[in-house]
């Protein structure tokens, strides 16, 4: 894997080993920058599900303030870890090891600008999170990558891309 966009842009990041992890791959990632793209300068950021960090090192990247990253599988925290001494970016990052559900409850609204979350496919942890974000939405904008044809709460805009789909849910601006 590596970074697309912005400072870092071709840098090499290492994925965490294992059969359970599925990285979000470069065209993927590549979406969601292009549709997020405004937000993210100077954006506090909130990666969910983490693994190896690639949305919110891509974030970092393309100019967000910060990351905090939440992640609770040892091997992944490893990768994470590597990769953001690797980029050289400890100044500007969080790790939080904890369950990315548990972490969300305690959250108020608005705690993050943009929420990155790609939880395993088909364990019905996409739609706890969109649910969580419907009751309090901690972030202005929350993207969540799910199997393409799983149904999601609310109305969020969802983009399909081959056997994925990333559902967006956005704050409405009062007035």
């Amino acid at each position: 894997m590596r970074i697309i966009g912005g400072r870092w842009r071709g840098r090499r990041i290492a994925a965490p080993a294992g059969e359970l992890v599925r990285p979000t791959g470069d065209r993927m990632r590549e979406a969601w920058m292009s549709i997020l793209g405004p937000r993210i300068p100077h954006a506090r950021v909130l990666d969910l599900f983490a693994g190896s960090g690639a949305l919110g090192l891509e974030s970092l990247s393309r100019g967000a303030s910060s990351v905090q990253f939440v992640e609770h599988a040892p091997r992944s925290i490893q990768a994470l870890q590597a990769n953001v001494e690797q980029l050289g970016a400890a100044g500007s990052v969080t790790i939080d090891r904890s369950d990315a559900m548990v972490f969300i409850a305690a959250l108020g609204p608005g705690a993050y600008d943009v929420a990155f979350a790609d939880p395993p496919y088909g364990s019905g942890v996409a739609q706890r999170v969109a649910e969580q974000w419907l009751a309090v939405p901690f972030a202005t904008v929350l993207g969540i990558e799910h199997r393409r044809g799983e149904s999601m709460p609310g109305e969020p805009d969802t983009r399909t891309y081959g056997t994925a789909a990333v559902s967006f849910y956005r704050v409405e601006p009062a007035g």
